[in-house]
C-alpha cells in the first residue's frame, strides 16, 4: 500500500513538473531563450533619447529579428524602458531576446573605427563623421565653427583643422560632436610631445604653423621620401622672406580640386591662401596634414633648394633647383610635357 502511494505521489509530482515545463516551454522559452536574431543585419542603431517604441522601430528597420512581438514582450518584462542606452549594437544570428535586452540595458555596444587623413575642408570632414557617428554633419559643423569653443582651446576658426591628428580612433557611435572635439584635443596634446615642440621651436614655428606647412607638403608630395626635401625647400623660402608660391595653396584658394595645371587665371585669385600673392604661411591648413608630413617638417632635409617642379615623366617625383635659371629649365620641360598631353587646366 505504501509503495502504491509513493508511486502515485511520484507520478503526480512528475505530472506537475511536466505541466510546469510545458508552460515554461510554451510561454517563456520563445520570449527569453529561443534564438530570435537573423543574419539580415550586422548592427542595430539605437538613437539618443529613444523610448521603447523607437527601439522597436529600430529593430524593425534593421530586419534583425524573426519575431518582433516576442522581443517586445521580453523588453517590457525586463524593464528595458527604464534603462535604454543609445548606441551601435552588434547583433549575431542566434542571439536571444534576453541577450539583446541585456546588451541594450548595459550599453554594451561595439565602437566605430574612425580613420581620416588628407581631408581638405571642414565640410568634408563633418560629412565623413556624420556617416559614421550618430550626429549629422550640421551638428559637427556647428562645433567646428564654434568661435567660443575654438578660442577656449587656443585655436582660430581658420587653423582649428590642425588640431585633428589623422589616425585611426575607436569611438562609440553615439559620441556627441562636443565629446568628439574634446577627445581630439586630448589626442592633439598627446601627439605634440616635448620633443616635437622642441623641434618646432628650433624652426621658429609653433605647432600650428608646423601643421599648416605640413599640409602644403602633403599637397605637393606623392611619395613620402620627398616630404623632408620639400619641407626643407619651403623653410628656406620662409627664412629668406621669399613667397612660398605653392601650387596646392592656389588650388585650395580657388576651390577647384580637379585642376591639373595651375594657370595665370588661377594665380590672380585674391585670397590669403594664395601664396603667390601673400607672403608667409596661409592662415590655416589646406588639408588635414598627415603625421608623416608633420614629422617631415620637424625633421626637414637640410638643403639649399628654393624651387621645385613636377618631373616631365609624370612619375610623381619633382625636379629641385637652387636657382631661378635651373628652375626655368625644369619648368619648361614640364610645360611642354603638359602641352603634349593636352593638359591645359
Amino acid at each position: 500500500m505504501n509503495n502504491k502511494r509513493i508511486k502515485k505521489t511520484v507520478i503526480i509530482i512528475a505530472s506537475i513538473f511536466f505541466v510546469i515545463g510545458a508552460i515554461f516551454g510554451f510561454k517563456f522559452y520563445p520570449v527569453y531563450f529561443a534564438p530570435n536574431v537573423t543574419d539580415n543585419a550586422d548592427y542595430v542603431y539605437i538613437n539618443t533619447g529613444s523610448d521603447l517604441n523607437a527601439v522597436y522601430a529600430a529593430m524593425n528597420k534593421s530586419g534583425a529579428l524573426k519575431r518582433i512581438k516576442t522581443f517586445q514582450e521580453a523588453a517590457e518584462q525586463m524593464d528595458l524602458a527604464l534603462r535604454i542606452q543609445p548606441g551601435r549594437y552588434r547583433v549575431k544570428k542566434g542571439m536571444t531576446n534576453r541577450h539583446l535586452v541585456n546588451m541594450i540595458k548595459s550599453g554594451n555596444q561595439e565602437p566605430v573605427n574612425l580613420k581620416f587623413q588628407n581631408i581638405r575642408r571642414k565640410e568634408d570632414f563633418a560629412g565623413y563623421l556624420a556617416k559614421r557617428l550618430e550626429a549629422d554633419s550640421l551638428a559637427f559643423i556647428s562645433v567646428l565653427d564654434s568661435a567660443a569653443l575654438i578660442e577656449e582651446h587656443g585655436f582660430t576658426q581658420e587653423n582649428i583643422y590642425t588640431m585633428f591628428i589623422p589616425n585611426t580612433y575607436e569611438m562609440y557611435w553615439n559620441t556627441s560632436p562636443e565629446e568628439f572635439f574634446h577627445k581630439m584635443k586630448a589626442e592633439y596634446e598627446k601627439f605634440w610631445t616635448a620633443e616635437r615642440k622642441k623641434k618646432a621651436a628650433a624652426l621658429n614655428l609653433t605647432p600650428v604653423q608646423v601643421s599648416i606647412l605640413a599640409s602644403i607638403v602633403d599637397g605637393e608630395a606623392i611619395f613620402d621620401k620627398e616630404m623632408p626635401i620639400i619641407a626643407g625647400l619651403y623653410l628656406n623660402r620662409l627664412e629668406r622672406g621669399i613667397l612660398l608660391q605653392a601650387d596646392p595653396t592656389v588650388i585650395f584658394a580657388n576651390g577647384d580640386f580637379t585642376v591639373k595645371r595651375v594657370t595665370y587665371a588661377l594665380l590672380r585669385k585674391d585670397s590669403k591662401y594664395n601664396t603667390y600673392k601673400y607672403a608667409g604661411l596661409p592662415p590655416g591648413p589646406i588639408m588635414m596634414p598627415s603625421i608623416k608630413a608633420v614629422d617631415a617638417v620637424l625633421n626637414k632635409d637640410d638643403n639649399n633648394y628654393l624651387y621645385m617642379c613636377a618631373k616631365e615623366d609624370f612619375s610623381g617625383y619633382h625636379n629641385f633647383a637652387e636657382n631661378q635659371a635651373q628652375h626655368e629649365i625644369n619648368a619648361k620641360k614640364y610645360r611642354e610635357a603638359l602641352n603634349q598631353r593636352k593638359i591645359f587646366r
